[in-house]
């Protein structure tokens, strides 16, 4: 069986074969400069997008924005780190649920930025769940970042100097913090799931 890190490897490959070949028709084609500086420009981009796509594979914790209902599964806090520069992140192992809270038995990780306020919501829902009360939430309390090329650029060329941790708006699918001493929490335990009618399950 072919191993998940050689089919990354062979797709890196695959798109270096082919932006040598674009390179090469560029160089001989009769085409203005500025079009060709577009087509340099758009497959540069695409290397980004197929960058991020190859890190779900390999089980990264998304950025991107929660499912709309979920069962938090597990969660892990990395407190920042003013020497190293780290601002910190809250890992949160979560399983989309549907309309009558069902889970969809498939876990996924996801990656919010660190605020104190985030972090104590999540270390008592996670004693919570250790306790036996399962918790779920909503990504209209969270957002969850954009998921656009720049956040890969950020965190992968200047990780520890452009990272956006604070504010946002739930709209726009930026991450945004609970208010500090806020008393509503982003966790609530989860209602049981609710079950067909009796006449549907025969």
């Amino acid at each position: 069986m072919i191993s998940l890190q050689s089919v990354i490897l062979t797709l890196a490959v695959a798109y270096a074969v082919v932006g040598a070949l674009l390179l090469i028709v560029l160089v001989y084609a009769r085409l203005h400069w500025s079009l060709k500086a577009v087509v340099i420009v758009v497959t540069s981009a695409f290397y980004f997008v197929s960058f991020g796509g190859m890190r779900g594979l390999l089980g990264w914790a998304s950025a991107e924005r929660l499912p709309a209902n979920f069962k938090l599964l597990s969660t892990r806090i990395v407190e920042p780190h003013s020497l190293e520069g780290d601002p910190g992140s809250i890992y949160l192992w979560v399983e989309e649920l549907d309309e009558d809270n069902r889970p969809s038995a498939i876990p996924r990780a996801f990656r919010i930025p660190y605020s104190d306020a985030m972090a104590e919501q999540t270390h008592t829902a996670e004693n919570e769940i250790k306790a036996g009360h399962p918790q779920g939430g909503r990504a209209a309390d969270f957002g969850g970042g954009d998921g656009t090329i720049m956040d890969f650029v950020r965190e992968y060329i200047t990780p520890k100097t452009i990272v956006e941790t604070t504010g946002g708006d739930s709209t726009t699918g930026t991450f945004v913090a609970p208010p500090a001493g806020a008393q509503g929490s982003v966790f609530t335990p989860l209602p049981p799931p609710r079950m067909p009618p009796k006449d549907e399950q025969r």
